[in-house]
């Protein structure tokens, strides 16, 4: 494969994580997904996940990484960090680029402060320093349905939480199927993953990271809220922050030019 995709897995703890590359740079470039990442991870997903990454893959190999497969009740988002330098440091990643997108930035902003050797830049992008009443409102609702196995109802809220207008009119046409696309056998893993969220605090540690940062944000952030984003801009020093107005919390799915700048960041 032109790629070089691969589908993995790296023992963590007493478990394991899946993890997707691709690309044959020499430098690395790590992805961390968001609450999604709850319900389906990332194992086989490989030459699916590469394509809109082609533009790194000549001084990138890009990874992506799953939570670990048995996420214990009650695990925090700085364990999780913990639990990814861990398989870093397993697969001989010694330094990337991270980016962490929604909680996947959660988790970015703990593996920056609390293993620093790990991250050489980090990108930031619809996430937040701590959690707030918007993120208690969409992911308490979301883990109420959860718990009701209303995975339909579940996979409309997020959708309309997190597209623009002009995208969900093309999107709704979906809603009939999302009752069976991408529902697990069980929901504790997504509910591991959602509590988790809301104990995050990592504001007051943000100083510590000593990368350089960029923050990216929708201006119509209706999950995490645009506000976060400034306020991670004023704790971390030096970092920068581009706010995509008109768009939304999917504003990494939906801006053309994302990965570009994202790109373009890593390679200053």
């Amino acid at each position: 494969m032109l790629w070089n995709a691969k589908n993995g897995s790296v023992p963590v703890d007493d478990t394991t994580m899946q993890y997707v590359c691709f690309g044959h740079g020499e430098k690395n470039f790590v992805i961390l997904p968001g609450l999604s990442d709850g319900l389906t991870t990332v194992k086989g997903k490989a030459v699916m996940l590469a394509k809109p990454y082609q533009k790194f893959f000549d001084h990138y190999t890009v990874w992506m990484f799953s939570r670990k497969d048995e996420l214990p009740q009650g695990c925090t988002i700085r364990e999780m960090a913990a639990d990814q330098a861990a398989a870093m440091e397993a697969l001989g990643i010694e330094k990337a680029s991270v980016m962490g997108v929604s909680q996947g930035g959660m988790i970015a902003q703990y593996l920056a402060i609390d293993h620093p050797k790990l991250v050489e830049k980090l990108v930031l992008a619809v996430t937040a320093p701590q959690v707030n009443d918007m993120i208690l409102d969409a992911v308490g609702g979301w883990m109420e349905l959860a718990e009701k196995g209303d995975h339909k109802q579940l996979m409309i809220d997020t959708a309309e939480k997190s597209y623009s207008p002009a995208y969900l009119k093309k999107y709704r046409k979906l809603y009939p199927l999302l009752g069976h696309l991408g529902k697990p056998k069980d929901y504790r893993r997504f509910l591991a993953n959602a509590r988790a969220i809301l104990g995050f605090d990592a504001l007051e540690d943000l100083e510590r990271i000593a990368c350089p940062v960029l923050i990216l944000a929708g201006e119509e952030d209706r999950i995490v809220g645009v506000e976060a984003s400034f306020m991670m801009q004023k704790k971390i020093p030096g970092s920068r922050l581009h706010v995509y107005k008109g768009l939304g919390h999917a504003a990494y799915e939906e801006a053309e030019d994302f990965n570009e700048r994202v790109l373009r960041f890593l390679e200053e």
